[in-house]
Parts: structure tokens; C-alpha cells; sequence
């Protein structure tokens, strides 16, 4: 089954099913599980999309109101359990997600298909700008890796950290190698793209 057939298809719903896999949760524990695992930095997390998802997941038979519990004057909470159904999606989605590519859609691709518009001593500031987000953004996730060791954690539990510092690791070293190349011409047409931008230039002083 294809992610465009799937009756809930937001990832936060995938999340929601493996949590409820392991055993029934109210929504505010779900939230709380998932950010105490760090998991928002992998997949969106709001409460209002959360609550959707669980409305969506519950039309789909997926997961069913296990029990309705109320604490002193806290508003009521719901618990829920996955359904059988609702397993057998959750192993279909992983299935899916782990063996199979998909075409996404960076910003940053899209940003790159579209680099002349912007000119070439430009390009070069702003890919430098990005240069320092990427060190602080990955400095950050290995010193959350270092402490996550420390504390003897199983890597198992940070393996999408690890997947996500490869990836800006990887973006660090292109992004560096693509501001030497448009220095050095590398890439082809710098003549023609300084000119076509000094020839746009007047008309960004007039406007």
C-alpha cells in the first residue's frame, strides 16, 4: 500500500500507533512520551494536530477508546488502545517507510534548482550564512548523542539522530565544495551570471 492510499497518512499517526503498540495512552501522554524521547525533532508535534490525528485514527478503526478517566477537576482524559487493524497498518506504514524511497522535496533543493536568481557574490554570503547553521545544528545533535551514550542508552533509540547528523554532515561538506566552485567558476556560466544580474541592476535601484 502506497502512502497516498493510506486512510491517515501524517507520520504523527504512524507515531501514535507504535505508541499505542506498546500500550494504551491518553493523548497528553503520548505528547509527553514523544518529546521526553526527543521524538519531535523527527516528526511535528502539536497538540492540535495531535487531536486530529487521534479523531482520524479512531474514523479509521485504527485505534478505539479504551477507558475515560477523570483526576479531580482535570478535565476528562481518554485512553486509547491500537486495534488489530490499526497493528496490522502500523507494520504495512513501517514496512513501507523502511524499504522504500521516496521523492521528497527539500527547500533547500528547490532553493538550488532556482540559485541564478539570486547573484553569484549573494549566493556565496547566503550558502555561508547556511554553513553556520548547519555546525551549530550539528553540534548540537552530537552533543545529545554524547549525553544519550553517557547515560548508556541503546543507540537503537537515537538511530534517527544518527541518520539526521549524516545528513547534515553530508550537506555541510556540499555546501562548502559548492561555495569554493562558484568562486573558482566551477560550476560554469559565472561570467554570464554576474552580467545578467548587473544588467538587472537598474531596475532594482528604480524600484
Amino acid at each position: 500500500m502506497s502512502g497516498a492510499k493510506r486512510k491517515v497518512s501524517n507520520p504523527l499517526a504512524l507515531a501514535v500507533l507504535v505508541l499505542l503498540y506498546e500500550r494504551p495512552m491518553h493523548p497528553y501522554e503520548m505528547a509527553a512520551t514523544l518529546r521526553e524521547r526527543r521524538k519531535q525533532d523527527s516528526i511535528k508535534l502539536r497538540y492540535g494536530s495531535l487531536y486530529t490525528v487521534i479523531e482520524l485514527l479512531v474514523k479509521a478503526a485504527f485505534i478505539c477508546a479504551k477507558r475515560t478517566s477523570r483526576e479531580g477537576n482535570r478535565p476528562e482524559r481518554t485512553v486509547y488502545e491500537i486495534t488489530a487493524s490499526g497493528e496490522a497498518e502500523m507494520r504495512s506504514w513501517m514496512r513501507e517507510i523502511l524499504s522504500t524511497p521516496t521523492k521528497e522535496y527539500p527547500q533547500f533543493e528547490a532553493g538550488l534548482s532556482l540559485l541564478p536568481a539570486v547573484p553569484p557574490e549573494e549566493a556565496i554570503d547566503l550558502l555561508e550564512t547556511r554553513l553556520e547553521f548547519l555546525k551549530k545544528d550539528i553540534e548540537e545533535i552530537q552533543t545529545n548523542l554524547a549525553q544519550a551514550k553517557a547515560m548508556s542508552f541503546a543507540a537503537l533509540f537515537s538511530i534517527e539522530s544518527e541518520y539526521r547528523l549524516a545528513g547534515l554532515e553530508m550537506e555541510l561538506g556540499f555546501v562548502e565544495k559548492l561555495i569554493a566552485r562558484i568562486e573558482k567558476d566551477g560550476c560554469g556560466f559565472l561570467k554570464e551570471w554576474k552580467a545578467w544580474h548587473a544588467q538587472k541592476m537598474p531596475r532594482r535601484k528604480k524600484s
